[in-house]
């Protein structure tokens, strides 16, 4: 009989109950009870009773003397050990049962066979002669002081332990698919991660594929749950194929398991690098790609996969699978159907972003926000006309940031509208400012963005009214500022609030017109006065080379439509005018107004007063 260590080394039972020589004694009195049979007899009766207990008892046992030889042995015994009961007096007892293949119960054998420890409990693997394997549960306990050795008895557990290895298995695996469940994979995963499984060997790496079906949803609504579950089993197959190709020629297969839903996963422990990530994750979609026929319904389903792979030490289980989740979200974001890898740099990105996004109203409370100017200047004669509000985040952790960084969280998360009213009442309240310390010089227009969302989650006539009234500034000096795509389809409350405000004397401008609808006849019906020309159409007024003519093609495009704003009763305001050289051109075609780095980057408001009282023109540059 062979037997192997049941795994982790079992714990020692420390229990110190000892059978004491009292409890085999019979009582008597001082000399002995009248009539009582005589001591010898008494024990020689005692003595084949209890031989005769042990020899028929169905519990495996051996008496074991102090060197730890097997003394006597019953038939249970060698019927567990497949041997013969006398062939098994003599033999070292721990050879039989595997007692001495880890330290920790060899120790604790010898202390009770010593006599300095009360009791062993231990489970051990055996391995009978005819093949099979049976599970035994071992208990060593001490004799009677006057008899030397230890009792040593067996108990065959093999039937629970299959009945406990089932009940695992079920809880462990995921009954549609079969395959292990999140709570096995996640135990796999622990265990790569821990620092023995990677420092014996192997590459010290792992990976995953994580995944989930593109429109599995969608299945289960048209065609029902059964369908549904059917095709998970399907992919389950596919997925099982890739794995077992996968680790053809390789140390290990890659554990595929099923998440929950149409989510999977694929776990590669050491693995050799991102290539064998991104290998197994194209034979996956490769492998969805072709049609599930499933009982005379066709089904064409893709995959989202994320990609991670790493070293194995430093990372953890939680973190594994974070960022795995993220890379299957860029996935599905880039357009689904592909395999995507964790990228750290976009990954920290997204947790800027985060971090944002969930400071943004607390920042607005505590008034970390600040608006700088940029001027727009007369392309005629330089002179300065108005200026653009710009807000920027003084964040206590980023640092300043400008608008492209949190506008967009604003909008997202509701946050534009006290945003943005604090921006318009801040501009309102500084060129109110100007106005007043510069009486003798014409009054600075201020020019506000506004979001879309402001006109539907707010009442944006009362605010601008509201604000106005509070400040002090005219409604000619205030400029709103929309972007196209937003105007041109503006239509109900929206429309009614743009005509509402141009009523009251506010202007209205298109901010990066020509990069969305561009439909100049349906400006005619809109209340707009001012057409801001993206700043893609201003670059393009550069000079091919030294001496080389400009693009007309450039400049027939902007001279038209400067020339149809103009025949619609609008001004033109070009963007990033960073050279003297478009500057020129655009003055020469009959742009109104000017913007960028040639006149000014955005500056703070002193800046704006100092500007004021110079009421020195810009250059406006050879015609």
């Amino acid at each position: 009989m062979s037997g192997t260590s049941e795994g982790p080394t079992p714990a020692a039972d420390l229990d110190r109950s000892a059978v004491t020589e009292s409890d085999n004694q019979t009582a008597t009195g001082a000399g002995g009870a009248r009539g009582a049979p005589e001591a010898g007899t008494t024990k020689r009766a005692n003595g084949a009773a209890y031989r005769s207990v042990f020899a028929t008892a169905p519990l495996a046992m051996a008496l074991v003397d102090r060197e730890g030889a097997v003394a006597d042995a019953n038939d249970a015994l060698g019927e567990l050990l497949g041997a013969a009961t006398a062939a098994l007096v003599g033999r070292v007892a721990a050879d039989l049962l595997d007692l001495a293949s880890d330290a920790r119960t060899w120790h604790a054998y010898r202390e009770v066979l010593g006599g300095r420890q009360a009791r062993l409990r231990c489970t051990r693997r055996l391995k009978h002669p005819d093949g099979r394997t049976l599970w035994a549960r071992i208990t060593v306990s001490p004799l009677d002081d006057r008899t030397p050795g230890v009792l040593l008895s067996v108990a065959d557990i093999s039937a629970r332990r299959d009945l406990q290895a089932r009940l695992r298995h079920l809880q462990m695996h995921d009954p549609v698919t079969r395959l292990p469940n999140r709570t096995l994979f996640f135990e796999r995963v622990t265990a790569a991660l821990e620092a023995e499984s990677y420092e014996q060997g192997g590459t010290g790496r792992i990976g995953l594929c994580y995944l989930d079906l593109d429109g599995f949803k969608a299945v289960n609504d048209t065609l029902g749950h059964r369908v549904g579950d059917r095709l998970l089993a399907a992919v389950a197959e596919r997925l099982t194929e890739c794995a077992k190709e996968a680790g053809r020629n390789r140390p290990s297969v890659p554990l595929v398991a099923r998440l929950g839903g149409d989510e999977f996963a694929l776990l590669v422990e050491d693995s050799t690098g991102t290539e064998q990530l991104a290998d197994l994750a194209e034979s996956v979609l490769k492998a969805l790609q072709a049609p599930f026929d499933l009982t005379g319904q066709r089904i064409n389903v893709s995959a989202s996969i994320g990609v991670v792979e790493r070293h194995a030490a430093g990372t953890t289980a939680t973190g594994l699978m974070q960022a795995a989740d993220t890379t299957l979200y860029w996935a599905k974001v880039d357009g689904k159907d592909r395999w995507t890898l964790f990228d750290p740099e976009r990954n920290a990105h997204l947790m800027t972003r985060q971090a944002l996004a969930s400071t943004l109203r607390p920042a607005i409370e505590r008034g970390e926000f600040r608006l700088d100017y940029q001027p727009l200047v007369g392309m005629a004669d330089g002179r300065l006309r108005g200026v653009e509000a710009l807000v920027r985040w003084d964040h206590p952790r980023f640092g300043l940031l400008p608008p492209n960084r949190f506008v967009a969280l604003a909008e997202e998360d509701g946050s534009i509208v006290p945003l943005g009213r604090w921006v318009l009442a801040t501009a309102c309240r500084q060129a109110r400012r100007w106005q007043l310390d510069n009486p003798d010089e014409p009054p600075l227009f201020v020019s506000v963005n506004v979001a879309v969302r402001q006109v539907w989650d707010s009442d944006l006539v009362a605010d601008v009214a509201e604000i106005l009234a509070e400040t002090g500034l005219p409604p000619h000096l205030l400029q709103l500022e929309l972007t196209e795509s937003a105007v041109m389809g503006s239509a109900g409350r929206p429309l009614q609030a743009l005509q509402a405000l141009s009523d009251m004397g506010v202007h209205i401008a298109i901010d990066d017109f020509g990069t969305g609808y561009s439909n100049l006849a349906y400006l005619s019906r809109l209340p707009v006065s001012v057409l801001k020309l993206d700043g893609s159409f201003v670059r393009g007024f550069q000079y091919e080379g030294t001496g080389a003519a400009p693009n007309p093609a450039d400049e027939v495009v902007v001279a038209a439509m400067i020339d149809l704003a103009h025949r619609l009763g609008l001004t033109v305001t070009a963007e990033c005018v960073e050279t003297s050289a478009q500057a020129t051109r655009l003055r020469s075609i009959g742009c109104d107004t000017g913007q960028g780095w040639l006149y000014s980057r955005p500056v703070p408001p002193d800046r704006i007063s100092e500007l004021l009282l110079g009421a020195t023109p810009y250059a406006v540059g050879n015609p």
